[in-house]
């Protein structure tokens, strides 16, 4: 096995978590991720070694997905986001699966860039510059989109206090936020 096959097997988790994030929708995440592999091994000639590969390999996804959800609404295949809200595997506390199954419906409610930018950043762990790389667009627009997505998100799940519990995404990306914050 090739080190690019390796690599990009050790992707397959991640680009999983992020499909399933985007589609709600298991199967269809699946069938996602077997594109965005498709595209990857067809393109490997265009990936440059000492390149961030993960960044890449979302780019694709990325880009297969916004013409996927084009062509679903060209050929009329819309679907209505209550089918398409995946079942969250039950948890032993109550408690935590509520607000998971809270949060799930909020990020349904919240318009594609900024889940997109708060799936990135907060989910996914990336910088401000990756994600960027990825939507292919520039850092201050994924900025702009984390910040108007998590007050948009902090609205739907009626989060008042900033000193809330605050659901795992919007943590991860407030840490990010605010140690660039620190750094500048």
């Amino acid at each position: 096995m090739s080190d690019f096959h390796r690599r990009l097997e050790e992707q397959i988790p991640r680009l999983r978590r992020y499909a399933r994030a985007l589609t709600r929708d298991a199967s269809r995440a699946d069938d996602l991720v077997q594109d965005t592999l498709m595209r990857a091994l067809a393109k490997q000639q265009l990936w440059q070694e000492g390149t961030n590969l993960r960044a890449w390999l979302f780019t694709l996804m990325h880009n297969q997905h916004v013409n996927d959800v084009r062509r679903s609404n060209r050929d009329g295949g819309n679907i209505d986001v209550t089918e398409m809200a995946s079942v969250l595997v039950a948890n032993t506390d109550p408690t935590a699966s509520r607000q998971l199954r809270e949060l799930e419906r909020g990020l349904a409610l919240l318009p594609f860039e900024q889940r997109e930018a708060i799936l990135l950043v907060g989910l996914e762990g990336m910088s401000y510059d990756e994600a960027a790389a990825v939507a292919g667009i520039p850092i201050g627009t994924v900025r702009s989109r984390l910040s108007r997505g998590r007050e948009a998100l902090r609205r739907i799940l009626d989060i008042e206090d900033e000193a809330a519990p605050v659901p795992a995404p919007m943590r991860a990306a407030q840490r990010h936020q605010s140690g660039l914050a620190e750094a500048a």
